[in-house]
């Protein structure tokens, strides 16, 4: 057979990038993602190494300087990238669902201001919905622009922002209260400018980072917005009152990554538990010939593929212009669960061994939960599969 989470039908092209990406993962990442990640260290050497190969630009159209490429290619270059170390895929994550949303929704004059300088990682993006008391509940959003002349003023405080810091444009959601009829028309995408780096810029601050059990090197943070002045034209489309469709737009796109991510996690968690069993040897032989423990590589195996399957239908359904919503939270769903549970069994099969700090099976224990959460919970993917289930098997 071949091995786990082979994906049929690319293209020489996609076969081509994703050897080069998973050559760079062997080369680059893995061997240096354990001290990054107990030292808690930006992995600068690795990002401009994926700048280098043109990842930052992987779904930006040609014209503007980009590869061009799929979602199905940039879903599959995440898993690779996530098997070396998923801080890394969570700095190209963000950027990317920041370039889709400009690209999709973005004036003429805002794709050739951004993307050009996004393709080449000169311009990073961050992505900002998430408030400290609102969490899933999108419409409770209590960031406010407000009118002023020809421009707006934005007062709030928005969490959980990857790349924070780092980035030059944050895409940022606010209530704007303009008349509309629905809360979710009452919302509006801004395209925030600022320098990188902590701080203060205008009236946006950046605080500091979020201290967090997992997924470090890549910086989460705070965004306190305080009466921050900008023009119109700062809206993303120019169309105010469009924000909530914008962003669930680009959070399909971020639901796929999350299950691209889920997956590679879980293959790196097998990948260790396979080789670790075969060595380890108990009872006069190796651990991997007693059936409890050939059981579990054989159900991690299975989660590997069906994970993989659904990414993979997911991606391909965003890219033929159909409607993935059910489809991307079904992946999300899976993806997440089956890479906590595939990562608990490798830590099991490694024993007393996977609690060392030596052992990367324990830096895979902090990461996976992550993937429980980042966007949308377990049981908010849950909510959209059963709506969206009803709707099309609903009684006539």
């Amino acid at each position: 057979m071949a091995r786990l989470a082979q994906t049929h039908g690319l293209t020489e092209i996609q076969t081509e990038i994703l050897a080069t990406v998973r050559t760079f993962v062997e080369k680059e990442i893995i061997p240096h993602a354990q001290r990054l990640e107990h030292a808690d260290e930006y992995p600068a050497d690795i990002v401009r190494g994926m700048a280098d190969m043109g990842l930052f630009g992987l779904m930006i159209p040609e014209e503007y300087g980009g590869l061009g490429e799929s979602l199905l290619t940039y879903a599959l270059v995440v898993e690779e990238i996530a098997r070396g170390w998923m801080s890394v895929s969570g700095i190209i994550n963000t950027h990317f669902i920041v370039a889709y949303l400009i690209r999709q929704h973005g004036t003429d004059q805002q794709k050739q201001h951004f993307l050009p300088r996004m393709a080449t990682g000169e311009v990073r993006g961050a992505f900002s919905m998430s408030e400290p008391e609102t969490g899933s509940d999108v419409a409770a959003i209590k960031t406010r622009a407000a009118r002023d002349g020809g421009d707006y003023l934005l007062t709030g405080q928005k969490m959980w922002l990857t790349n924070g810091a780092q980035s030059s444009v944050v895409a940022t959601l606010v209530k704007t209260d303009e008349g509309a009829d629905s809360v979710y028309r009452n919302m509006t995408t801004f395209l925030l400018e600022k320098d990188p780096g902590f701080g203060t810029h205008g009236g946006l601050t950046i605080p500091g980072r979020i201290e967090k059990m997992g997924y470090k090197g890549v910086e989460t943070t705070e965004m306190i917005l305080d009466g921050h002045r900008v023009p119109a034209s700062a809206v993303l489309g120019e169309r105010p009152g469009q924000g909530f469709y914008q962003m669930m737009d680009g959070i399909e796109v971020g639901r796929v990554n999350v299950a691209s991510r889920a997956c590679g996690i879980a293959l790196r968690a097998f990948e260790l538990a396979v080789a670790y069993a075969q060595q380890r040897r108990t009872f006069g032989k190796a651990i991997a010939e007693h059936q409890a423990i050939a059981f579990k590589l054989a159900e991690m195996a299975t989660k590997i593929e069906a994970a993989h399957a659904l990414m993979v239908n997911a991606a391909r359904l965003k890219d033929a212009g159909e409607r993935n919503d059910v489809e991307a939270g079904m992946a999300k769903l899976l993806s997440s669960e089956y890479c906590a549970e595939v990562v608990q069994d490798s830590f099991r099969i490694h024993g007393g061994y996977g609690y060392s700090k030596e052992y990367e099976i324990e830096r895979l224990m902090r990461e996976a939960p992550f993937l429980l959460i980042g966007e949308g919970t377990s049981e908010i993917q849950k909510t959209i599969i059963s709506r969206g289930l009803l709707k099309e098997y609903g009684l006539r």
